[in-house]
């Protein structure tokens, strides 16, 4: 049996916008020195997968670079590998986002060419948004001893976390068997806990080949509604439930307490602290942090690089980062190279790269709606 991948870079570039308006969701930093396509393509790696199609639609120079030739995950390989897969359009197509082109059905419509000549005899399909440390060796498995047609992995979520879901996670129903016998959309009106799609499947490939196929000819744009939804009853599609951490980034809200998340030992230590199946990155030889004299950091991640003569806490803190004397950071997400300059106070904030907040400024936002700065800002 033999398996590969397959990740969707920009599938869900449309909710968190202010961090993709000049990145792919799969670049998105994330937990002061990775991307958020670390997680999905780590998986992979270490459940054995070597071939791996990475799909992109647009604003994908940020995950080139940090891809490279996939020498960091091992994948820098004379055959297998990692395969960027462009996007499949045309001189008359016009870039939408909510094109039926960059769907995720859409996405397998443009990839099916490395579907039917990778060789696999399964293809692990996984949304580069889904923060977790899974074994998939473990899901191939199940999906094998089913002899299921598609396995989805799902995640339990309470009636008190529909904050955390969106309507495009859907409620995955299944019997006693794990058998899965319903899939319908997520509303926020009529939930009541229950399972949730976690978007990350094992498809035996030549059924997927038949359903993309099918889906191109009758114009299906949903992968779920079109696919899942109405095949559900007759073939054979199975759960596999994932007991561990799991997070995704549906919104800058999302996007904030996933990386606050990081800040509870256990979670980081189920995320990072296996050493069988590590969160690999690109490699960056940085120097170890500064701490200076009436430097203070407290209940914080902290990337290399950085500089602090202020105080920080409750926060992560990315590389090359400097917070100035007197500076105060609070509950934030503070990103590559960014300054804080002398007594400047933060709090709830999130910053992209490259800024600057300086000398005696004052922000604050709040968990539900942290205040954002862009890019290259300077306040």
């Amino acid at each position: 049996m033999t398996a590969a991948g397959l990740i969707f870079a920009n599938v869900h570039d449309d909710s968190i916008s202010e961090l993709t308006s000049m990145r792919t969701m799969a670049s998105v930093p994330f937990g002061a020195r990775y991307r958020l396509i670390d997680f999905p393509l780590s998986n992979m790696v270490n459940s054995g997968i070597s071939t791996i199609g990475l799909v992109t639609s647009y604003n994908y120079r940020s995950l080139l670079d940090h891809i490279g030739n996939g020498k960091d995950w091992d994948l820098a390989r004379r055959s297998a590998g990692i395969k960027i897969l462009p996007p499949n359009i045309t001189a008359y197509d016009t870039r939408s986002e909510d094109s039926a082109s960059f769907s995720r059905l859409g996405s397998l419509i443009a990839s099916s060419n490395f579907i039917s000549r990778c060789g696999a005899d399964v293809i692990v399909l996984s949304d580069c948004d889904t923060i977790c440390n899974i074994d998939l060796s473990a899901v191939i498995g199940a999906h094998l001893e089913n002899r299921a047609d598609l396995t989805v992995v799902t995640k339990h979520f309470s009636d008190d976390h529909n904050h955390r879901v969106m309507s495009r996670n859907s409620v995955i129903s299944s019997d006693a068997s794990g058998r899965i016998t319903e899939v319908t959309a997520f509303s926020p009106y009529e939930w009541r806990g229950g399972d949730i799609s976690t978007n990350i499947i094992v498809a035996d490939r030549r059924y997927l080949l038949s359903q993309i196929s099918a889906a191109a000819t009758r114009g299906y744009t949903s992968f779920f509604r079109d696919v899942m939804a109405r095949n559900a009853a007759r073939d054979r599609f199975f759960v596999y439930r994932f007991s561990g951490y799991y997070s995704f980034v549906n919104s800058i809200s999302g996007y904030y307490e996933s990386s606050m998340d990081l800040l509870d030992r256990k979670i980081r230590g189920e995320l990072f602290g296996n050493a069988q199946r590590p969160i690999l990155t690109k490699v960056r030889n940085s120097a170890p942090a500064i701490y200076r004299e009436g430097a203070s950091v407290r209940n914080s991640v902290i990337a290399d690089g950085c500089l602090f003569e202020g105080e920080v806490e409750n926060s992560v803190i990315f590389r090359g980062v400097k917070i100035g004397r007197g500076a105060k950071v609070r509950n934030s997400i503070v990103m590559q190279d960014t300054i804080i300059e002398d007594n400047a106070s933060l709090d709830c904030v999130i910053i992209d790269k490259n800024s600057v907040v300086r000398d005696n400024v004052k922000i604050a936002g709040h968990p539900a709606m942290p205040f954002f700065i862009g890019k290259g800002i300077m306040l």
